[in-house]
């Protein structure tokens, strides 16, 4: 029975995975990597937030991240962003910083909270960015009901009210119907008081041996 943790934890021995690699968890995070994403997740919303800067400057302190960091690169699945679970959207800052409340197969519950990063206008969140949170929900509800690796064939997205930053919202997700390689999800987006933001509904597919 799944117990909470991010489903990654949960990723079984079955070998129908497609071409996709094993990811391994990293806990606990590296030391200081929680404090690089919070600072991360911080940079974003001054960079798109900050005026009247010394724009060469702000540079020059980015390249030098840049030179740090590119001496460390790495192939995908071996760097903590994304896998460490302890930490909100696993510690991937292209993510909204979300957490897993609730993981079973009849539901899962995840608190986000978006930013000004995530802003399309006028502070509220961009309707691209909802959509990615939804397909996030759409794979985290795959490990939920024991499905195996799957990609997203398609997601649709009905948007019903302004979403805002800086609450914490809560995004539900759940399996309506499973048809062979096929899962159909359901997932809907609600602020503190109920009101709905968003729903989405979006069709995942198992892949074939060796499929990306």
């Amino acid at each position: 029975m799944p117990d909470g943790r991010d489903p990654r934890q949960l990723d079984s021995d079955d070998d129908q995975r497609g071409g996709f690699p094993r990811f391994q968890i990293v806990d606990p995070p590296p030391p200081g990597f929680e404090r690089f994403v919070s600072a991360m997740r911080r940079a974003q919303d001054l960079a798109v937030a900050a005026d009247g800067v010394d724009w060469n400057d702000a540079a020059g302190c980015v390249e030098d991240l840049i030179g740090l960091l590119e001496a460390h690169h790495v192939e995908g699945g071996l760097a903590p962003a994304g896998r460490v679970a302890s930490l909100p959207g696993a510690g991937n800052i292209m993510m909204p910083p979300w957490q897993i409340r609730r993981f079973t197969p009849d539901m899962v519950e995840v608190d986000v909270q978006f930013s000004r990063y995530h802003v399309g206008g006028n502070n509220a969140v961009h309707g691209g960015m909802v959509a990615l949170m939804f397909d996030v929900m759409c794979g985290i509800t795959i490990h939920a009901i024991g499905r195996p690796i799957s990609r997203t064939a398609f997601l649709h997205v009905d948007y019903r009210n302004v979403t805002p930053i800086d609450v914490s919202l809560t995004v539900r997700g759940w399996a309506a119907k499973v048809e062979g390689r096929k899962t159909f999800v359901n997932a809907d987006l609600a602020a503190p008081d109920g009101t709905l933001l968003a729903e989405a509904n979006g069709l995942m597919v198992e892949l074939l041996p060796g499929q990306p």
